[in-house]
């Protein structure tokens, strides 16, 4: 999805730091292209090249005859194989010459050939021409790389850290393009060969191998032929540690096994195991170091990280529900995700929804979070969240249903706020066609009623000022109560059955039939 480190400053006088930088940019971009348009892309490594050329344009495609010469070329005597294969890695980013590459009888064979070399700057010069290769769009192209797997499993060992890196994203992008290659790299044993180099001290090797990792646990045959592989191995105790230490070592590749676990979580198949493990204590301690850490304007890509542990905490509690609660209980928690949403709300709006989906998980038939939220003045800064997205209203407004449902004295609390509720909730309820605000803010309000019967007079007449509006809607008194009494049966953990997988919050269906806590998805090919 996104192209690594660069370890020299080239002729166009760009330093590493940089690039760095440049591909950072690019890296966030993409992530939110996975997290957003339920996109899984690929990685490009050319920061050297880009460095080198002084641009990174698609050269002109070569014709067939001139890709012939190339290999010819690179049969040749050495120097005139590096020039050859140096060529051949350029013209490899333009998808004609690739195709027109691929076609070629022996073509592979021959790039196998010269990849195998005992000379470690040929044998770099055609790992990129791979990695050309593999990040084409073209299935085809993909399926041609095939009989290169053993080969790149093979030099996952004992080679140099650029090397081992270049392999890993090539085989990452490999596995997203085909069925065929995930197949054949299953029973080469492609998951203990990423168990050993998750052992690796280098952090553009760990990044890299969470990349990989992360292409294969988002296959659709994840489930029940990758994950109980990855889960019979020592990956996962690797993992949670190296997202756990990720401010220390740098977030790289903190981010890239945090997704990888949320990837795991969503399967429906690993929960236990990864409890077995410590995961939800000690994703909830990183959760409380993150939220101190956070400076007043965080650094671009720290929510990269927040995000897939909002994702697995709240994910693993919808799971097990009650039996997690217990290993959590810490109103630290809530201080956490309300100074997280400060931080990132302005310019990343989507954390939001995931810190929301984690309260409303917290608070779902949990007294003492429900307690907590009240009793850390929190409850104003919630509602100030009713000014936002569709989404965010609906869960604002859910785990105040979380809160009234706990009773008369939870309501009363609630109550104090009432102002500021009703000049935030009553408009909401008057705009037209949004039924799933309505629903939950009647179902609130009822629950106010229930539990107080007697409220303050001005919240009569506010009411009774907005009955006009609110009544031109399509919900009739009966269908409002009969949903509401339905709400005093269940716990709120949220409107609706568990949702499908999905990158961004799902929206609750209309209906309440029976409340359960929101599953936050996993990505599928986002």
């Amino acid at each position: 999805m996104w192209a690594r480190r660069l370890r020299w400053t080239g002729p166009g006088g760009l330093g590493a730091e940089e690039l760095r930088v440049r591909r950072r940019e690019r890296e966030a971009a993409l992530r939110k292209a996975r997290r957003e348009q339920h996109l899984v892309s690929k990685r490009l490594l050319r920061e050297e090249t880009e460095a080198e050329d002084g641009a990174g344009m698609v050269p002109e495609p070569l014709s067939e005859a001139e890709v012939l010469e190339l290999l010819r070329g690179m049969q040749r005597g050495s120097e005139e194989r590096k020039r050859s294969l140096k060529q051949l890695h350029r013209a490899l980013r333009n998808k004609e010459t690739q195709q027109k590459f691929v076609r070629l009888d022996g073509s592979i064979r021959t790039l196998l050939g010269v990849f195998t070399s005992p000379l470690a700057d040929i044998q770099m010069e055609a790992a990129h021409c791979l990695h050309e290769l593999s990040h084409s769009s073209d299935p085809a192209v993909a399926e041609a790389c095939l009989p290169a797997t053993p080969y790149l499993l093979t030099y996952l060992s004992g080679h140099s850290v650029e090397f081992m890196e270049l392999c890993l994203y090539t085989l990452g992008n490999l596995v997203v393009e085909s069925e065929a290659v995930r197949k054949q790299l299953l029973p080469q044993g492609i998951i203990p060969v990423l168990a050993s180099c998750i052992q690796s001290p280098h952090q553009a090797v760990l990044e890299a191998l969470g990349y990989a990792l992360s292409q294969l646990l988002q296959a659709k045959e994840a489930p029940t032929e990758i994950i109980p592989l990855v889960l019979d191995s020592p990956l996962p105790q690797h993992m949670l540690q190296l997202v756990c230490s990720g401010l220390k070592t740098g977030t790289g590749a903190a981010v890239e096994f945090a997704w990888c676990l949320h990837y795991i979580i969503c399967s429906h198949t690993a929960t236990r195991s990864l409890l077995s493990l410590g995961a939800l204590p000690a994703l909830t301690s990183l959760l409380l170091h993150l939220a101190s850490e956070i400076p007043p304007n965080p650094p671009e890509g720290l929510e990269l990280l927040v995000c897939p542990v909002l994702r697995c905490l709240s994910n693993l509690l919808a799971e097990q529900g009650f039996c997690c609660q217990n290993q959590v209980l810490d109103q630290r928690l809530l201080v956490a995700l309300f100074l997280i949403l400060q931080s990132f709300l302005q310019h990343h709006p989507f954390m939001a929804q995931e810190c929301l989906c984690l309260l409303n998980n917290l608070t779902a038939d949990e007294p003492f979070f429900c307690s907590a939220l009240l009793s850390l003045d929190l409850l104003p800064a919630l509602l100030q969240l009713l000014s936002s997205s569709q989404m965010v209203r609906v869960l604002v407004l859910t785990v105040l249903c979380n809160v009234a449902v706990q009773g008369a004295g939870h309501c009363r609390e609630l109550l104090r706020a009432l102002p500021l509720l009703l000049s935030l909730l009553l408009p909401l309820l008057a705009l037209p066609g949004d039924t799933q605000v309505l629903g939950q803010g009647l179902e609130l309000l009822h629950l106010l009623f229930l539990h107080c019967p007697e409220p303050p007079l001005p919240w009569h007449r506010l009411l009774l000022t907005s009955s006009g509006r609110v009544g031109t809607r399509s919900w009739s008194s009966t269908r409002a109560s009969q949903s509401c009494r339905r709400g005093q049966e269940h716990c709120w953990k949220c409107s609706g059955s568990p949702q499908e997988p999905l990158p961004a919050l799902p929206a609750p269906p209309h209906s309440l039939p029976s409340p359960r806590p929101l599953h936050l998805p996993s990505l599928l090919p986002p």
